[in-house]
């Protein structure tokens, strides 16, 4: 969002499915000089880095929504050089190979000049995947499932206060059963022993039946 926050969107058919990512690891948050985000995506406007929002939807057979997650990546993610490292480690290890051509990629590498005729090529390329918010934070929130719709959003302190209107929302939660706000402590994706302080926002629509 300009001169926002980013969002990355993903949806899974099953309550339980992991999220693939990829070969773009986990973020804890946006950088403009990532190699792994489109030239349209650094241009756009002048920025450095993006907090970044993983909106998660459960989604069923009849491409209905049926749960809804919002989590900050640095409330999810570990920091980029925890990914890097296992990156760069993958990646020297195929430039170590003795008797092969290695070429520089975006991914984790090429080896060109495979065979013979030296026509053929391997593309060593990284799928990460991460579990998805439902499943990482159920120590905090469980899902009604006799409900039409589930919404969880966590929100870490520093975070939620930066936001000029959150009273706003703190007003529409009076009255209302379906809209609740509650102080939690999570788990520091950089080091679970450590707990922060956030917010629980939820949201249900109850069912029919």
């Amino acid at each position: 969002m300009k001169n926002g926050d980013a969002i990355e969107v993903k949806k899974i058919e099953s309550n339980d499915s992991s999220l693939a990512l990829n070969s773009s690891y986990p973020k804890s948050k946006l950088f403009a000089d990532s190699p792994m985000i489109s030239k349209s995506c650094k241009e756009c406007e002048k920025w450095v880095e993006k907090d970044i929002i993983y909106a998660v939807g459960v989604v069923n057979k009849q491409n209905s929504l049926q749960s809804l997650a919002f989590v900050y990546g640095y409330d999810y993610c570990a920091d980029k050089s925890t990914y890097e490292k296992i990156k760069n480690v993958i990646k020297s290890g195929v430039a170590d190979i003795k008797n092969v051509e290695f070429s520089e990629t975006k991914e984790l590498g090429r080896v060109n000049r495979v065979d013979p005729l030296c026509i053929t090529y391997l593309r060593v390329r990284g799928m990460w995947g991460i579990e998805n918010p439902f499943t990482v934070f159920e120590y905090v929130y469980e899902r009604n499932y006799s409900n039409e719709f589930n919404f969880f959003a966590i929100i870490n302190n520093e975070k939620y206060y930066s936001f000029d209107n959150y009273l706003e929302l703190e007003n529409l939660c009076v009255g209302n059963e379906q809209l609740r706000i509650s102080d939690i402590e999570i788990k520091n994706p950089n080091n679970p022993a450590k707990l922060k302080n956030a917010k629980l926002i939820t949201f249900s629509l109850a069912g029919n039946k």
